[in-house]
């Protein structure tokens, strides 16, 4: 009987192996349950934030989607105490088993099981952490959770035959999320430390591994203290490792958390309008015109030329992966590198910064505190006001929210003058206040805007990229996206076209008021000064001086289609552009990224280059998958090209960007122009050197927003400044290697005069249509 009963013993027993042996065979092999294949186990940790890196290796930013902001750091560069904490918490016999510690699993299951000792420690290893975070999901019945914990065995088993051990603890540490957004060491340090995962001190380390334990329960910003004493429990642990000693550790349970948190957003840090637009080029979609709106036909047009054009454009769904799958910027751990320059980044930022809300905002706000139509012209009038108004209105989220919930224009209405609690921007920081949403739209109004650029002109490098005042509140693009009226900045444009029928610098022209038939009326320009009139004025002299009279008698001399033609070969994509008369003053609209492109035709020999963000993509592995080349274009003769540099010089050195030297004392080779359109709506100033082309754009975010007076708002007050502020900088700074004794290669020898005399009165011609006029 005795015998009988060992021997059924044995049986159960061996039933009971095999059964076990069973499992975990038809586990390995995927049978029961989920099992990740070879790809899978080879590509664990595939989820990473893409970085956008500057010219000279500087983070930007990221993008990802808001639970996998992971950036991947390698093991060399993770602090050696990360390592020694993370291994003494979570696993001392880490380096000793292959996957899994049965005595720390038996040790788990007899005391924890069977004795109910909840300080006992858990059996699992750092690898099978790993393990559950890669491929387990939250078990929706009882079975799965019986069968998760074998499954995260087996494949923790498999990790260490593929992986290192330092592999293994560089994915862990990798793929931790760490709470608000900070998911894995490197975004991590950053976050609570400012601090590279290399840099963290033995108490930072500790506060961070720490976490993984809990990360919401031993939260450092909410829970400080419970924090610290886990941080300190992590210290002691070390020391029963040998990897600090008690007396060391004793000191470091003094020292405070020292937290200097700050929250990743993807709407701060530099460049942040840059890199909005590479996300948004980067990731789209071939063009198709059903997806448009009817009256997105510019919009189309640009993007279906890009796709075609522009190799960048789409990048990520016109490339493939290895598997065959389109890029994901958010998941795939790309290295964009940028060609923007962090120094000069900074420098635009500040110089933005420094004119517009530290000088020009405050007069803006005094000029127009005691106007009942603020920030609006004190020329419109209420109905004005209230017709603008409106359209924002119907043009806000929260309008287009109600509406398609159903609500009734008067509960909108009503809603929208109600006050309430909200968080406003101002320059000095966040103001929490109370006020009606109407109001809200009417305060962000009150806030001139700009937009800046900068690039290299031979390589079309974009050093520098500013779209607004701050992308947290103001995110539509002013330097690439938004569009606005040229005024002065257009006449280049004009000049060069005469350069390129014959005429020179030095040729002259009637300095008086004339009336032209234009469409069967009467045009006549006005001019902002009388200086010289009635005399004879060279060319040169009549660009410097952006004199409108002069401009409009070379447009009655040259063809209005002929000057749209040269404008869109000098890079302009807007298709709406008239040929009228009054074309030559600059009311067709145009963005500061194509103004600061065209303008590096004049340096550049006739050869227009386009702006270039990106020079080249890195994959996850650091694999070059995209390099991105200078994109140029022959616009004019380098004869014409030359002539223009002499005349745009003469602007800088005794015309409307005279201050420029007078007063910001930047005294480098320098041709440029300034712009104002009617009632001050638009300030602007496109310059270059024979290295970098540059432009600023001031102004409101409506039209009706300006100054009353030319004394603040004309582009030489409001764009200029902040162009002269950053060359100052530029300059100032060394290392960069720009120099303000570069001097324009022209040929020796070159005489731009030529005997042409323009004093044949001109036949008048009649041009359809007929656009704003300017001052």
């Amino acid at each position: 009987m005795r015998k009988k009963f060992v021997i059924t013993l044995w049986v159960i027993l061996f039933l009971c192996i095999s059964a076990v042996s069973l499992a975990f065979y038809a586990i390995w092999h995927g049978w029961i349950g989920y099992m990740p294949n070879l790809y899978q186990l080879e590509n664990p940790v595939n989820k990473y934030a893409s970085q956008a890196v500057s010219a000279d290796g500087k983070l930007l930013g990221t993008w990802s989607y808001s639970r996998a902001n992971r950036i991947f750091v390698g093991f060399d560069d993770l602090s050696p105490w990360l390592v020694k904490a993370l291994v003494a918490t979570e696993d001392e016999r880490f380096y000793d088993h292959s996957g899994i510690d049965y005595r720390a699993l038996a040790r788990a299951v007899v005391k924890r099981g069977l004795l109910g000792q909840s300080n006992a420690g858990g059996g699992s290893t750092i690898t099978q952490q790993l393990a559950k975070q890669l491929y387990s999901d939250v078990a929706q019945s009882t079975m799965e959770r019986a069968l998760q914990k074998p499954i995260e065995w087996v494949i923790a088993v498999k990790l260490e035959r593929y992986y290192t051990k330092e592999e293994i603890i560089t994915m862990y540490l990798n793929y931790f999320d760490f709470l608000h957004n900070a998911v894995g060491i490197k975004t991590a340090s950053r976050t609570y430390f400012n601090k590279e995962p290399q840099n963290l001190s033995v108490c930072e380390a500790a506060t961070l591994i720490g976490m993984c334990k809990n990360p919401s329960y031993f939260n450092p910003v909410r829970k400080p203290e419970r924090c610290r004493e886990r941080r300190n429990v992590v210290l002691d642990q070390m020391v029963k490792a040998g990897y600090l000693s008690k007396a060391d550790a004793e000191l470091h349970k003094l020292e405070p958390i020292g937290l200097r948190f700050h929250r990743v957003d993807h709407k701060e840090g530099l460049a942040t309008y840059l890199r909005e637009r590479l996300r948004t080029m980067l990731m789209a979609k071939e063009p198709n015109r059903s997806d448009y709106a009817s009256w997105q036909d510019q919009k189309y047009y640009e993007d279906s030329l890009a796709w075609e054009t522009d190799p960048l454009y789409g990048w990520c769904n016109k490339n493939r992966k290895k598997d065959g799958t389109p890029y994901n910027l958010y998941t795939d751990g790309l290295k964009i590198y940028t060609t923007i320059d962090s120094r000069m980044q900074q420098y635009a930022e500040e110089s933005v910064e420094e004119h517009v809300a530290g000088y020009l905002q405050p007069i803006f706000d005094k000029e127009k505190r005691h106007q009942t139509t603020r920030p609006f012209s004190n020329q419109l009038s209420t109905k004005g006001v209230e017709k603008i108004m409106r359209r924002s209105m119907e043009q806000s989220e929260r309008y287009i929210k109600m509406k398609k919930g159903g609500a009734t224009e008067e509960d909108i209405q009503k809603a929208f003058n109600t006050p309430q609690e909200m968080t406003v921007f101002s320059y000095h920081g966040e103001v929490d206040t109370i006020m009606t949403p109407m109001d809200s739209i009417r305060y962000y109004k009150s806030f001139l805007r700009a937009g800046f650029m900068c690039m290299d002109t031979r390589t079309g490098y974009v050093k520098a990229y500013v779209g607004g005042p701050d992308y947290r509140y103001f995110q539509y693009d002013m330097a690439g996206v938004g569009r606005r009226q040229v005024g002065s900045t257009i006449k280049p444009f004009l000049y060069t076209l005469a350069m390129e029928n014959g005429m020179s610098p030095c040729d002259l022209a009637p300095n008086v008021q004339q009336t032209y038939i234009v469409a069967g009326k009467p045009w006549t320009p006005r001019n902002g000064s009388r200086s010289r009139y009635g005399e004879m004025v060279t060319l040169k002299w009549g660009l410097a001086q952006s004199n409108n009279w002069i401009s409009a008698y070379l447009m009655s001399r040259l063809s209005p289609s002929a000057l749209v033609r040269l404008i869109h070969e000098f890079g302009v994509l807007n298709r709406d552009i008239h040929p009228s008369m009054s074309l030559c003053l600059g009311p067709c609209e145009i963005s500061v990224a194509e103004m600061v492109s065209s303008y590096t035709a004049f340096a550049n020999r006739g050869i227009r280059t386009a702006p270039l963000f990106v020079s080249r993509i890195e994959d996850n592995e650091g694999n070059v998958v995209g390099e991105f080349q200078p994109r140029m274009t022959e616009v004019i003769s380098e004869e014409s090209a030359y002539k223009m540099i002499i005349m745009l010089q003469g602007v800088m050195n005794g015309g409307t960007g005279g201050r420029m030297r007078f007063r910001y004392n930047v005294n480098a080779d320098m041709g440029g122009k300034t712009g104002t359109t009617n009632r001050n709506s638009d300030g602007w100033f496109v310059c270059f050197t024979p290295s970098l082309s540059a432009g600023c754009w001031v102004g409101g975010e409506d039209r009706d927003i300006h100054f009353n007076s030319m004394t603040y708002g004309q582009g030489a007050s409001s764009a200029l400044p902040v162009c002269a502020y950053f060359f100052q900088k530029v300059y100032k700074d060394k290392a960069l290697g720009y120099s303000p004794d570069e001097k324009f290669k022209i040929p020796e020898g070159f005489d731009p005069c030529q005997d042409t005399i323009l004093t044949e009165e001109a036949p008048v011609e009649e041009y359809g249509g007929i656009d704003e006029v300017f001052e």
